[in-house]
């Protein structure tokens, strides 16, 4: 299975001002498009040819870092595009906000430990929630590192490699962590993948 870029669910413009068409036409076409096309060329000869992705990411972590890298951002990205729509933020559909609240405390409690794992992310990589053996956690990974190589189930993912944010906010990236969380996250994604967890 070759992995290919998809389209963007919205318009370049549709999440401005919170994210600019510049830098989404640079983050799909260019960025994303980068590990498409690498990652095909690796992926050819190194034996995972035909798995899912998910199992090229998970297969490939310590053995191939080259397919690795490019695999998991392509995975990551795939996801990302979905993590967000226009006019997002605001409420959290019931059954994810009552997990949220149970497993984290509350979605205040939720907000600042995503928003300060995002923040205190040293370098290139992600902030995540995620489900680990039935809970709810607040993690961060470098690079493009991914939850899956964990064995936990990313629900949501926020990009804190300065191509996804230093056109619109320059080296501000705490405030793109709050307009991504609070603007810009598409809500029922996350519960629909927190459904499909089980």
């Amino acid at each position: 299975m070759s992995f290919e870029l998809p389209d963007l669910p919205y318009a370049y413009d549709a999440l401005a001002p919170y994210m600019s068409a510049e830098t989404l036409e640079f983050h799909h076409d260019k960025h994303h498009q980068a590990y498409v096309t690498n990652g095909n060329k690796l992926l050819d000869g190194s034996g995972l040819e035909g798995k899912s992705l998910e199992d090229v990411v998970r297969e490939s972590f310590g053995k191939n870092a080259g397919l690795f890298n490019n695999a998991a951002q392509h995975y990551n990205h795939v996801h990302f595009w979905n993590w967000m729509k226009p006019n997002g933020g605001g409420a959290i559909p019931g059954e994810l906000e009552a997990r949220i609240n149970s497993d984290l405390g509350s979605v205040a409690e939720f907000r600042e430990a995503f928003l300060n794992a995002g923040a205190t992310q040293f370098g290139s990589g992600w902030a995540w929630l995620v489900l680990n053996n039935g809970k709810l956690e607040v993690t961060k990974t470098p690079n493009g590192e991914n939850p899956l190589v964990h064995g936990q189930t990313p629900l949501l993912g926020c990009d804190v490699w300065e191509h996804s944010y230093y056109i619109d906010y320059r080296n501000a990236r705490p405030k793109y962590l709050e307009a991504f969380f609070d603007s810009l996250v598409n809500w029922e994604y996350v519960a629909e993948l927190l459904d499909n967890a089980g």
